[in-house]
């Protein structure tokens, strides 16, 4: 999952490309000081309310409703366009609350008020708490913890970041509450002025009598879990975004696709109807013991343009905001795959078959990676990819100059969806007897050496992360294997990944005001759900989306991994319903003996539920990575661990176990934790 040339080069090149446009049109610095119901537009606190519009058409009764004017600008003076986010009816399941709170911008204040953090997550439901987030409905603490931005440069850019540990719950609405805040010096800081008139019930400004009802169910909340409205000094609320408004456009172009086979009752698991069109173009041999088949298959496409390289987003046939993409007649992508097929596959000993996903700007050619063809040759296993349209090889780019321009985002949103689309067809070329299995290149005397009764799922990197996107809407596989996974691209991945650090240098150079950073990933996730686990993550195990099999999942994880945080993985085992291996880490590891909160442990095995495990590559050789939102340094004694899992031969044993007729999840660790191959010997 690395980040290639052509980010690099862009990012080299865009000086000189807007030179011209920094200076007048710069904005001012920093916006973080911006508070609601004044001239100036706002985007802070954030998520809120205050930005949607009554809307009955939509299951929460809401329809979001930015700010326009206070979206960001870049340099050149594009501003990010609100039209595809006023779609949404809430806001995004794994949102970062965003607040500046002045005073309330250094390590020192932090600690004096002793908010809630990552390591100590539990501190969320005590008593006296400063900082909250409650459902208005039922009164209920959510498992949250918060943190200062790492990366503002000063404490006027500084943010507050208040983040779920476990996905907030779909068509809810949360109220957050900060009360007894502290500067550096332990004194309480007084709550902002537009906040202290409705806290107190004084006149308010015409600007803001309407927000007086609101705030009277909001205090009302409050009052029900015990939270005083006289500590308060800021509350507001959100509601999240309904099921239907995260995945139904997906859904509504995987129904029309796999209809188009003739498949029109998806949940049952069973294939109907054809196999998706293909065409073999070479087979290779390997080695001895694997040889890889390449071709392409024919996928029903719903983008504007089609294609490993095109630049357009969804077709719609309707201005509806709840209007689902529809496909313009004739339009078809060819889609490019590739298999390893290892000797070993035969008619009287068919070899399993498994969807492998690849990692960050990859493509399917990944497939035949050295860590993958062990596992294929040894456990008798056939793997086939494809790219992940949006995030592959061929996409890196465009997406270079989207971060660039952040009003272009919607098109990857939108080619990922088809690339998960893209990958179910394949799946289904994969199941279908008629299909992969009726080919030559599959065969052997003439009959099929691929086992079509059941169809697996293993991914890294990428692979684990859209994967788990995929698996929930998967109707072909119901087991899969997330290889150092996450969630939540825009608020727990990117910067906390070493993979974006030359994004961020173009980023910089189009956005130069960097207190709206956590503000500008925030935003753009209230999109990326449509295409990142995010979205999903609720119904991808036992609570499945409609028309759509129930999975379970295995998340191997990579402790202090640079790439995907491992803090990620952790709120999408808590969101997917996953079980622990115990003990995860060595007693060493104490200061993340609490990565696991809220999980229960696995309590013997072989276990059938979803479960994570996090695979340690030793203190010499790992260090534990940052707390706050930035990227692990690498040094002699801290080398990236994001490949060891898919390395390690008890890792592979343990995907070969779960990925079976009847799989389960074993302890290949003994009992202990578990450890890489890269892992210095025990003494």
């Amino acid at each position: 999952m690395r980040l290639g040339a052509a980010a690099l080069v862009l990012a080299g090149a865009l000086p000189a490309t807007l030179t011209a446009a920094v200076g007048a049109s710069r904005p001012k610095l920093p916006a973080a000081d911006c508070q609601p119901f004044t001239s100036t537009p706002c985007l802070l606190p954030f998520p809120d309310n205050l930005f949607t519009r009554p809307d009955r058409s939509t299951p929460t009764g809401l329809r979001v409703h930015l700010p326009a004017n206070a979206m960001p600008v870049n340099t050149n003076g594009q501003r990010i366009g609100v039209g595809q986010y006023d779609r949404n009816d809430g806001f995004s399941p794994g949102s970062a609350i965003i607040v500046h709170v002045p005073g309330l911008d250094n390590a020192q204040a932090f600690a004096r008020t002793g908010a809630v953090g990552l390591l100590n997550m539990k501190q969320a439901f005590a008593k006296g708490q400063p900082i909250v987030v409650i459902d208005e409905a039922t009164g209920r603490r959510q498992l949250i913890y918060s943190e200062l931005d790492a990366n503002a440069p000063t404490p006027q850019d500084t943010n507050l970041m208040i983040l779920p540990g476990k996905e907030l719950a779909e068509g809810h609405t949360y109220v957050v509450a900060l009360r007894h805040l502290r500067d550096d010096r332990g004194r309480l800081l007084a709550g902002p002025a537009w906040f202290q008139k409705l806290r107190d019930g004084l006149p308010l400004p015409a600007s803001e009598r309407a927000q007086r009802a609101r705030y009277d169910r909001i205090f009302v909340a409050l009052k029900r879990a015990g939270i005083k409205r006289a500590d308060l000094y800021e509350a507001w609320n959100f509601t999240v975004a309904s099921e239907k408004s995260l995945t139904s456009r997906l859904l509504s172009i995987r129904n029309d696709g796999f209809a188009q086979l003739g498949d029109h009752n998806l949940g049952d698991g069973v294939v109907q109807g054809n196999a998706p069109a293909y065409t073999i173009t070479s087979t290779t041999a390997l080695s001895s013991q694997l040889r890889a088949v390449q071709g392409t298959f024919q996928v029903p496409c719903y983008l504007i343009r089609c294609g490993s390289t095109a630049t357009t987003a969804f077709h719609y046939s309707s201005g509806n905001p709840d209007a689902v993409p529809t496909q313009i007649p004739g339009n078809v992508a060819a889609a490019a795959f590739e298999c390893i097929v290892p000797s070993s596959a035969s008619p009287s000993h068919p070899a399993r078959i498994s969807i492998y996903g690849h990692g960050l700007f990859e493509d399917h050619t990944l497939v035949t990676a050295e860590y993958l063809q062990p596992l294929a040759t040894t456990y008798n296993m056939i793997f086939c990819g494809t790219d992940w349209w949006g995030l592959a090889g061929a996409d890196e780019p465009f997406d270079a100059g989207v971060v660039a321009n952040l009003d272009l985002f919607p098109i990857v949103v939108d080619r990922l969806q088809q690339g998960v689309l893209n990958t179910l067809y394949l799946g289904r070329l994969m199941r279908n007897p008629e299909g992969l299995a009726s080919n030559s290149a599959f065969e052997s005397a003439g009959r099929p050496v691929i086992d079509t009764s059941r169809l697996y799922y293993y991914g890294n990197s990428q692979g684990g992360i859209a994967g788990g996107m995929a698996t929930a809407v998967a109707p072909d596989w119901s087991r899969a294997v997330l290889g150092v996974t996450g969630i939540d691209f825009g608020n727990l991945l990117v910067q906390r990944s070493t993979d974006f650090a030359s994004l961020k240098a173009i980023l910089e150079k189009s956005y130069p005001d960097q207190s709206l950073y956590p503000v500008i990933l925030d935003v753009v996730q209230q999109l990326w759900d449509r295409g990142d686990p995010d979205g999903y993550a609720p119904q991808m195990t036992s609570h499945p989306l409609p028309d759509t099999p129930s999975h379970t999942v295995l998340m191997q994880i990579a402790y202090g991994d640079f790439q995907v945080s491992m803090y990620a993985a952790a709120a999408e085992a808590r969101t997917i319903g996953a079980s622990a291996h115990q003990p995860a880490l060595d007693s060493v590891r104490t200061r993340d003996r609490n990565l696991f909160y809220g999980l229960p442990a696995i309590g013997s095995y072989p276990f059938g539920g979803s479960a994570i495990e996090i695979w340690d590559s030793g203190s010499a050789r790992v260090q534990p990575p940052p707390v706050g939102n930035v990227p692990p340094t690498a040094g002699s004694h801290n080398a990236d661990t994001h490949y060891d899992p898919r390395y390690t031969p008890a890792a592979q044993s343990q995907i070969s176990d779960f990925l079976a007729p009847a799989g389960a999840v074993v302890d290949v660790c003994g009992g202990k934790p578990c450890h890489s191959v890269a892992a210095p010997p025990s003494p």
